[in-house]
C-alpha cells in the first residue's frame, strides 16, 4: 500500500479499479492525496493517470461502459456507493480543468458566474460581481479582461481561456482542483503562467495534476505518483522520485528510456 501521511490526506483511494467494458484501465490503486499540496500523476500514455483523476470527481460516471470498484474518500466521506457524496455537490468541492481549454460559448462573466448560479452561492448584482472579480483575480486574468467581461470566453487566447476555465472552477470555492494536462495545448509562455498560477493556488487548494512533462511535474508538485499499466509503481516526495527513485521502472521512465 502506498501512503504519504494518512492524517494529512485530503482524498484517499483504496483498491480503486476501473474497467471500460472488458478492458481494465485501473487495477486496485491505493493512494493518499495530501492536503494543501500539488500531487503530480506521471506515466506513459494509456497508463491510467487520467482515468484515476476522473474517479476523484466521478467524471467516469459520464462514460458509457465504465465501471468503478473500490473506495475513494474526500475528507473521510465516501465518494462511491450507497450514502456516497452527491455527484453534483462532489463536483463543486472537487473542480476540474481539462486538457484543452473549454470555455462555454457565453460571455467571460457568465463563464465564471455559471457555477455560483447553479449552486446558488451568490445573488445577482454586486454580490455576483464580487465573486466573478475574485475568481478572475485569483486566476491571474482580471487585469487582462476586466474591460471585456461581456465578450465571448471563446474569443480570448488559448492561455487566457485556460485561466478562464481555472477561474470558473474556483468560483464555487472548491477544496480540490483536478488538472488533466492543463498546459498540453498551450505555448511555453502561457504554460509558464499556468505553472506560476498552480504555485499560487496551492496556498488555498489541494491540487492533483496529470502531466506528460517530467520537467513540469518536477517544477510544480510536492508529491509524485508514477503510473504504469493501470497500477501505481512508486509514489513519494517529488524530489526523491526524480533524484533517487526506488524502482527501476520509475528510473527508466524519468530518464526517458521508455514512455
Amino acid at each position: 500500500m502506498f501512503e504519504h501521511t494518512a492524517a494529512a490526506a485530503k482524498m484517499t483511494t483504496r483498491q480503486l479499479a476501473v474497467r471500460y467494458g472488458d478492458k481494465p484501465a485501473l487495477k486496485g490503486v491505493d493512494l493518499d492525496i495530501p492536503a494543501g499540496d500539488v500531487t503530480a500523476l506521471i506515466g506513459p500514455s494509456g497508463c491510467g493517470k487520467s482515468t484515476f483523476l476522473r474517479c476523484l470527481n466521478r467524471m467516469n460516471d459520464t462514460i458509457a461502459g465504465a465501471t468503478v470498484s473500490g473506495k475513494a474518500t474526500l475528507d473521510g466521506e465516501q465518494i462511491y456507493g450507497p450514502g456516497g457524496i452527491d455527484p453534483v455537490l462532489l463536483r463543486a468541492r472537487v473542480g476540474m480543468v481539462f486538457q484543452r481549454p473549454n470555455p462555454f460559448p457565453k460571455s467571460i462573466y457568465d463563464n465564471v458566474a455559471f457555477g455560483p448560479r447553479l449552486h446558488r452561492l451568490a445573488r445577482e448584482g454586486e454580490e455576483m460581481d464580487a465573486v466573478v472579480r475574485s475568481a478572475l483575480e485569483r486566476a491571474g486574468l482580471w487585469d487582462e479582461v476586466n474591460d471585456r467581461l461581456e465578450e465571448k470566453g471563446t474569443g480570448i487566447s488559448g492561455g487566457q481561456q485556460q485561466r478562464l476555465c481555472i477561474a470558473r472552477a474556483i468560483a464555487v470555492e472548491p477544496e480540490v482542483i483536478l488538472m488533466d494536462e492543463p498546459c498540453s495545448a498551450l505555448d511555453p509562455i502561457a504554460t509558464a503562467r499556468i505553472e506560476e498560477l498552480i504555485d499560487e493556488l496551492r496556498q488555498s487548494y489541494t491540487i492533483v495534476i496529470v502531466t506528460h512533462s517530467m520537467q513540469q511535474a518536477a517544477r510544480v508538485s510536492q508529491f509524485t505518483a508514477f503510473f504504469h499499466l493501470g497500477e501505481i509503481v512508486e509514489v513519494g516526495a517529488t524530489e526523491k522520485i526524480f533524484t533517487a527513485p526506488a524502482n527501476a521502472l520509475t528510473q527508466g521512465y524519468i530518464t526517458g528510456r521508455f514512455g
